[in-house]
């Protein structure tokens, strides 16, 4: 069977650097840093004491109160990036065909602060299991592509993809396959997180996966850079409308890249760190050039998974040089987890946001906070330091990692 042409006609960004898909741009190419202290809890007891948070957010802004109450953060943040991501795709909500109308999306954990409440509120308690009602769909990772096909009717496929870092990659790649299989008309697609709670950071501290660089939160997620020390937890979503492209051109659609195709890979190798030589990396890229009929050369722009983690970093790319050679050095590669943190299930959404709107307006946006090289890390490969650059991007690859191995990739081009 011929595969039918998948394009994105619509954006939704929810992200520390920006409350909107335009803010979020704006912050990318200036290069600011979401990253501050934390403002949700008392950090004195913990190593890490900040991270990139939300700024300015209240759900109720956008949700019905009662509605809010019933939503975990991770659940609200994925409502209100859906929604912008719907009104930009300029669907037509009364006429479109909602049997064809699906929602995957991604998130590496869920409802995290609603399942800590619950359990602390049990253990402060007399031991009488009083919970509240709305405990167990509140925190179910499945519950934000629920909550929106319930808000805007969409009965088509509704799942969420979870496998850690990786998730809203996942999510696209599927969302990808059911348009191109003819399953469905349009799918929203993307990923939320909201792990700045107590048991996130606690959890990734006693890890030591997090940054500690508490004197210069700002700073402090520098990936590529000598002086890395570790990832800087963020939140919130991204929401993409993929489209049937001859659905999207019947009726008129801004068309803002082509999703050419997608990879999924495995380390097989260990539960959290990453295979040295990027074995799964490799693979991973090499599977989704194949699966976009492209050539390494035809890559013009990378957004790394780059956590600013020491291995994780030199991994990937040394991965990028053996999959594109001497092409590895002609390519704009970047980090915009220097600006916005590591969003977890959401990171894959928002970097390929990003990389859309790189191939829109021509910039790549910088990494942020680089000071020290790396001996490790080539110095001809183009990392996009501190400044963003112009670049006339034609085909552009995000790249999305999670614990336990997962890999995920993900590649756009301008429509023909």
């Amino acid at each position: 069977m011929e595969l039918k042409r998948v394009v994105v006609t619509g954006l939704g960004a929810l992200t520390p650097i920006g409350n909107t898909k335009d803010e979020y741009w704006e912050g990318l190419i200036s290069g600011k840093s979401g990253a501050a202290p934390i403002t949700y809890y008392d950090t004195e007891k913990f190593k890490t004491k900040f991270a990139c948070e939300l700024k300015n957010f209240n759900a109720t802004d956008f949700l019905d109160r009662k509605e809010a109450r019933k939503m975990d953060k991770f659940a609200q943040y994925a409502m209100v990036a859906a929604d912008e991501a719907i009104e930009d795709a300029k669907l037509d909500l009364e006429s479109v065909n909602k049997l064809r109308v699906g929602v995957i999306w991604g998130a590496g954990i869920g409802g995290l602060e609603t399942f800590q409440q619950e359990v602390l509120n049990f253990a402060d308690g007399d031991g009488s299991p009083r919970f509240n009602p709305f405990f167990i769909p509140k925190m179910i990772a499945d519950i934000a592509p629920a909550n929106i096909s319930i808000k805007h009717g969409f009965m088509g496929p509704n799942y969420t993809t979870v496998s850690a870092c990786a998730s809203s990659a996942n999510a696209i790649f599927d969302a990808l396959n059911s348009i191109r299989l003819g399953h469905c008309d349009v799918v929203v697609t993307g990923g939320s997180e909201a792990a700045v709670t107590i048991a996130g950071m606690g959890g990734f501290n006693a890890m030591h996966a997090l940054s500690t660089r508490n004197e210069s939160p700002e700073t402090a997620s520098r990936p590529f850079d000598g002086t890395r020390d570790g990832f800087v937890l963020g939140e919130g979503a991204g929401a993409l409308v993929l489209e049937d492209y001859e659905h999207a051109k019947a009726r008129g659609a801004k068309i803002y890249a082509e999703v050419a195709g997608g990879g999924l890979s495995s380390d097989a190798y260990h539960m959290t760190a990453p295979h040295p030589e990027g074995i799964g990396v490799i693979a991973v890229m090499k599977n989704c050039l194949e699966n976009a009929g492209l050539k390494p050369e035809d890559v013009d722009h990378i957004n790394t998974h780059g956590t600013s983690t020491p291995l994780g970093d030199v991994a990937e790319l040394k991965a990028i040089s053996n999959v594109f050679g001497d092409h590895a050095k002609n390519i704009n590669i970047n980090s915009t987890k220097s600006m916005t943190g590591h969003l977890l299930g959401a990171a894959g959404a928002i970097e390929a946001i990003s990389v859309i709107l790189a191939m829109e307006h021509g910039v790549v946006p910088p990494t942020i906070n680089h000071t020290t090289v790396d001996e490790n890390i080539d110095p001809e490969l183009n990392l996009t330091l501190n400044k963003a650059q112009k670049r006339d991007v034609k085909v552009a690859m995000s790249n999305t990692f999670g614990f336990g191995g997962h890999n995920a990739c993900v590649v756009f081009k301008k429509i023909d």
